[in-house]
Order: C-alpha cells, then sequence, then structure tokens
C-alpha cells in the first residue's frame, strides 16, 4: 500500500492494552475491531460454531493479528448493519499492547481507497486467516483420507485378481492350492473389514464449513 493509504489506516489506530486473562472476543459474539498486535501473545482458539469433537487452537504474537472476520465485511461494496460474527476465541496470555482498528473506521478507508478491492488483497487475506488455515488443512486432510481409501480399494481388487488367476491355474493340477492363497485371502479379508471400520470412524470426524467468500468487487465511481 502507498503512504497515503498507510496514513489514513495509522491515523485511525488507536493503542490498546489487554491484560492476562482478557477475553477480546469470544466465538459467536460480533466483531468490532481489528487488532494488530505489538507485544505480547494470543491464544484464538475454534469449536466450530461448538460442534462436539472439533477443536482448533493457534497463538498469536507480535506481528499478527486477529478480527479479519471484519475485513471482508468491510470490503463488500454495500457492508450490512450487522456487524459479522467471531469464528474463534481470543484470549490474552499474557499481557498484550496492540493496535485497534474499530469496524468503522475500517469500512470508511475500504469505501474511500479503491485499492483495497484487489485480487492480490483477497489472496493475502486468505493466507493469513487463522480461519481460513483452518479449514484449508481440514481439506488437505479429507483429501488425503479420500486418497487411502482409495488406494487400498485399489490394492485389494489387484490382490484378489491375483488370488482369481492362481486359483484357476491350479483347478486342473492334483496338487491342492498352495497356502499362500489361503493366507492371502484371510490378510485381505482382515484389510477389507479394518477398511470398513476406518470408513465409518472418518464419517463420524466433524466437518468445517469453508468461510465465506469476500466480495472484493469494485463498484463504478458514481
Amino acid at each position: 500500500m502507498d503512504d497515503q493509504l498507510l496514513d489514513a489506516i495509522c491515523v485511525r489506530l488507536v493503542s490498546s492494552l489487554c491484560t492476562k486473562g482478557t477475553y477480546i472476543v469470544r466465538e459467536g459474539d460480533p466483531v468490532a475491531e481489528m487488532l494488530f498486535i505489538i507485544r505480547g501473545k494470543l491464544e484464538s482458539s475454534t469449536t466450530n460454531g461448538g460442534r462436539t469433537g472439533f477443536f482448533n487452537s493457534t497463538t498469536l504474537k507480535a506481528g499478527d493479528f486477529c478480527g479479519e472476520e471484519l475485513l471482508g465485511w468491510a470490503l463488500v461494496p454495500k457492508p450490512t448493519a450487522s456487524l459479522p460474527s467471531s469464528t474463534r476465541t481470543v484470549k490474552a496470555l499474557i499481557e498484550v499492547e496492540a493496535f485497534s482498528l474499530q469496524a468503522e473506521d475500517l469500512k470508511f478507508v475500504a469505501s474511500q481507497f479503491r485499492r483495497l478491492h484487489s485480487k492480490k488483497l483477497q489472496h493475502t487475506f486468505r493466507y493469513y486467516s487463522h480461519h481460513w488455515r483452518t479449514w484449508g488443512a481440514c481439506f488437505i486432510q479429507a483429501a488425503w483420507r479420500r486418497y487411502r481409501r482409495r488406494k487400498m480399494a485399489k490394492d485389494l481388487s489387484m490382490r484378489e485378481s491375483f488370488n482369481s488367476v492362481r486359483s484357476e491355474d491350479s483347478d486342473g493340477e492334483d496338487d491342492p492350492p498352495p497356502k499362500k492363497n489361503i493366507s492371502l485371502r484371510m490378510m485381505a479379508g482382515k484389510v477389507m473389514a479394518g477398511n470398513r471400520k476406518g470408513l465409518q470412524a472418518i464419517k463420524e470426524l466433524p466437518t468445517l464449513k469453508k468461510p465465506d467468500e469476500p466480495d472484493f468487487s469494485v463498484e463504478p465511481y458514481e
């Protein structure tokens, strides 16, 4: 950002001091400010709307920020009057010194400076947003599990096909089928049983909803 835009933001920043144990915002509460940390540590955690079995936590330190939900809200060409709800609970682990940017000030700057509405900012917003990072991690884990299931099913299919060929070859012989075939069938049965249990466990895992996509489009000047 150029100096003019930075000055417009900096002039609206307010110094803030949070003592240890202070809750900056709780999950589900309206987000009224963005907080840019200068010194100290914050714990940012989420239960994904109170879902049983889900918990994600990260530590914010100097150079980090919280309240990113407010950025998406302010960059919408015509933001709603109601403030966005927090997706995380933020608590001061030790004394925290920070700069605070209030919702109305951020909305004013966003309306005056169209350079904030850019694809580059959209990608930066996703990269630094803890909510997007958490969703991304869950999405990758789900994709990995699907890959493992497909790979296991393919391996079992190949083993069963190989076993069938061996059985057919041994039908015309006087010798009984090799014991290896029996062992292979038993092993395949165990793997399939374990796979079914794994599938059931995966179905029971909570899923994380994809964050709302901010609208960074620019309205034409009137």
